[in-house]
């Protein structure tokens, strides 16, 4: 695997490689990411890794200095994975200037679920991703990118802005990674204490309690989505939204459209000082 740091380091790394299948992370990798590096390679000529904590989409409040960089263990992650190319900008590489020409995302899209409790999370998000694409596929012609479905609004609003861009990049969405009890694999849940490890897969069967809730009386969604959220308080947490909207816009679905229509429940809580999040198509 080739370590590279600079743009021109990575652009170089990738010239006459062929088609790039890139997958960017934060680091703190687990088996999650994994997969989706094994996915790449099914989509390229070549597999690009990157590691990069952003900035922009951290809220002052948020663990950005304390987000865990573990970087001997990912780069042996990703060379057992296969992957050809791993990308390590330091910010001053990516950011040699403050960014202030930034990608603001439809607020229709961004402004609700995560984005109302994350303000600006999202352009944050669009900001650095259209940055890395531009490191990656400028000088290939294109490519495809890997996302997880875990971050469900988040490869929502990349694949908007891709086609709105009109950018050559096939976005390829891959199932989320549990653990053997239903937990998603998430960087964050190594902040989980064991007491709250135990009770973390607690928020996806909430989710699944209120699918099969919304499928069998859909007749007051509002009231179902109160009650999810009073389950998970009684249990502990605290909820910022557990929801059910339409798959292809994230809108509350019409009650007609409960019995069948694709849907999806999401929900962010918070078990101590970690904040999860999840999601379950139906």
């Amino acid at each position: 695997m080739q370590v590279t740091h600079t743009i021109a380091e990575l652009r170089q790394a990738l010239a006459e490689r062929g088609r790039p299948a890139f997958v960017p992370t934060m680091g703190n990798l687990h088996a999650g990411h994994i997969s989706l590096v094994h996915e790449a390679k099914r989509h390229g000529a070549v597999t690009v890794a990157s590691i990069f904590v952003n900035r922009l989409q951290f809220l002052p409040t948020e663990d950005f200095d304390s987000y865990p960089r573990t970087w001997e263990g990912d780069c042996a992650q990703l060379q057992a994975a296969g992957c050809d190319i791993l990308f390590a900008p330091r910010e001053k590489d990516l950011y040699p200037e403050p960014q202030l020409f930034k990608v603001q995302p439809d607020p229709a899209l961004a402004d609700i679920l995560e984005g109302e409790f994350r303000p600006g999370f999202f352009t944050g998000v669009c900001t650095v991703v259209m940055k890395l694409f531009s490191c990656v596929f400028a000088s290939t012609g294109g490519g495809a990118a890997i996302f997880g479905w875990k971050d469900y609004q988040q490869l929502m609003v990349i694949r908007r802005m891709v086609a709105q861009f009109a950018l050559p990049i096939e976005i390829i969405g891959c199932p989320t990674a549990r653990a053997d009890d239903g937990l998603a694999l998430s960087s964050r849940n190594g902040y989980l204490s064991a007491a709250e490890r135990q009770q973390a897969m607690a928020l996806s069967q909430a989710l699944k309690a209120l699918a099969a809730a919304a499928r069998n009386a859909p007749a007051n969604l509002p009231e179902l989505e109160t009650q999810a959220m009073q389950s998970l308080r009684a249990l502990g947490w605290e909820p910022d939204y557990l929801t059910v909207r339409q798959r292809h816009n994230l809108l509350a679905p019409a009650e007609g459209e409960l019995a069948s229509a694709p849907l999806v429940a999401l929900g962010a809580a918070r078990l101590g000082s970690t904040r999860l999040i999840d999601n379950l198509e139906f």
